[in-house]
């Protein structure tokens, strides 16, 4: 992940756009929102606007527009695909989480799709869950383009702010302080991820021992 930040902080604008859309697009057209959520690229894309790096404006329709179309192409995906993807060990392994969101599918319908734009893991398994459950695209188009986008132009709007208070901060405290308070929420943040995690492992181990 570190790698792929790196590379569209360091690259010329055009890269910049194309590395920004093709990380939301896979998101949900590939499935890998729970692995490389598009969030953080189209929050990086906030942040290069900030710095006057790449247009804001460019960057908010591009990002809406990879969220919508990923998302329909996860449906599409879904509608045809869908027993077989979902079978796979990728999936197998979140099987918690799958069942979680095809329960929310379920009972809100194309508010979940809307809602589940929001969440890093439903939005990578929403699209093609409501293409497996054949919801009509009409209503799903709908609430797709709708959370595609709140999230998108929120997401960049996000990223763009935290980009100018960084550089106001900055100009008072020195980057040397900014950065070693960021290292310092980074590896909280991190520690907790883990912590949450080996929690919900000797959780489900401890229910599969007692089955």
């Amino acid at each position: 992940m570190g790698a792929v930040i790196d590379a569209i902080l360091h690259v010329t604008p055009v890269l910049a756009y194309l590395l920004i859309t093709a990380l939301v697009l896979a998101e949900d057209a590939l499935f890998i929102g729970f692995i490389l959520p598009g969030e953080t690229a189209a929050i990086l894309g906030g942040v290069l606007a900030s710095q006057h790096h790449l247009q804001l404006w460019l960057v908010m329709v591009l990002v809406i527009l990879a969220a919508v179309i990923g998302d329909t192409i996860g449906y599409e995906i879904g509608r045809h695909y869908g027993s077989r993807i979902l079978n796979r060990r990728l999936m197998k392994k979140r099987q918690q989480k799958l069942d979680s969101a095809r329960e929310f599918l379920a009972r809100r319908g194309g508010v979940a799709v809307f809602l589940g734009r929001f969440t890093a893991f439903f939005r990578a398994v929403m699209p093609a869950l409501a293409g497996l459950s054949h919801m009509p695209y009409r209503r799903f188009v709908l609430f797709n383009a709708t959370g595609g986008l709140l999230w998108g132009a929120g997401t960049v709007l996000l990223g763009y702010f935290v980009g100018n208070a960084y550089l106001t901060i900055a100009k008072s405290i020195g980057h040397d302080v900014i950065l070693a308070v960021v290292g310092a929420a980074v590896i909280a943040f991190i520690t907790w991820r883990i912590r949450k995690r080996r929690k919900a492992r000797r959780e489900q181990d401890l229910r599969s021992a007692t089955e």
